[in-house]
């Protein structure tokens, strides 16, 4: 083995499974990678990788190397870390993937305070209305609305937050009287994209007899948008009300939904210091968050 940069280059591809997918990660183009893999695997001695219609999988030999080179991995990121105190800011690049109404309406904020207090360090949010594939690191660690039930993940739970349904004040004053669940056939309904659901929990219609909404997106801001603009009826998040404009919850005793965000980290990751303090000022600051939003409605 040459150095860590081979191995580096390796764990990209086994990752994404594809030269270019796996450049775009590491900033190396697809002809490049590709030259290093085949040094790798003649100085290895085996084939680390056949290519199928599905992309480049990993062999036998790919596979115990994975094994090896994702030790190596994190003991080069724990390495890195040694440099750095508890009482100094943290440093280099911390991606965090989360379903798109906490990305659009929490983590803004949250991610902005976390920058004021170390200048060094540069967040990236990806905002992805799926679950996000940490084993691939298309994140360093992930919010999401329900907990992983199988894979090398750590799970923490951040805070529960609450959704009801509501409409713009406008729309309100021209469309059919809504004093009950039933009357929502008279109303244009806002929701997901049904068979875009990549999650039960926001399945938030059909447990009310809702199968197919008007006007469905399978983004929350654009339902969001829809709402605010008195387009129709839908389920929002209680955090996301003091971004609207003059809408209001509607039916609360008939309909209150409650939900949580989670924390998802690659299990390996634990034991990196800087992901360790990371996530604990982003667990802290969301719950703040989410609690700060939700005292500020008033109906």
């Amino acid at each position: 083995m040459r150095n860590w940069d081979d191995l580096r280059i390796f764990l990209a591809v086994a990752r994404f499974e594809s030269l270019s997918a796996a450049g775009k990660q590491i900033s190396l183009d697809p002809a490049t990678i590709g030259r290093r893999i085949q040094r790798l695997e003649e100085t290895i001695g085996a084939v680390l990788f056949v290519k199928s219609p599905q992309g480049y999988q990993l062999t036998d030999a790919g596979l115990r190397l994975m094994e090896h080179a994702g030790q190596a991995e994190q003991a080069f990121l724990a390495a890195s870390d040694v440099s750095q105190t508890e009482f100094e800011g943290l440093t280099g690049s911390i991606r965090i993937g989360a379903p798109d109404g906490c990305a659009n309406f929490i983590l803004p904020a949250v991610c902005g305070r976390i920058a004021d207090e170390n200048p060094g360090l540069e967040i990236q949010i990806v905002s992805l209305p799926r679950v996000f594939n940490l084993s691939k690191r298309e994140a360093d660690m992930a919010i999401a609305v329900s907990p992983p039930t199988s894979g090398r993940l750590s799970v923490q739970k951040i805070v529960d937050y609450k959704l009801h349904l509501a409409a713009q004040a406008d729309y309100l004053k021209q469309a059919a009287e809504l004093n009950d669940l039933q009357d929502l056939k008279q109303h244009r309904v806002i929701g997901y994209i049904p068979d875009m659901i990549f999650d039960s929990e926001l399945d938030y219609l059909t447990k009310i007899g809702i199968e197919r909404p008007e006007l469905a997106s399978n983004s929350v801001s654009v339902q969001f948008n829809s709402i605010n603009a008195g387009i129709g009826v839908g389920i929002m998040h209680d955090f996301a009300l003091p971004f609207a404009q003059n809408v209001r919850r509607l039916l609360m005793d008939q309909l209150s939904l409650s939900r949580s965000f989670y924390l998802i980290r690659h299990e390996d990751d634990r034991k990196v210091a800087r992901f360790n303090r990371f996530a604990e000022q982003l667990v802290r600051l969301v719950r703040e968050e989410v609690e700060n939003l939700e005292s500020k409605i008033a109906d």
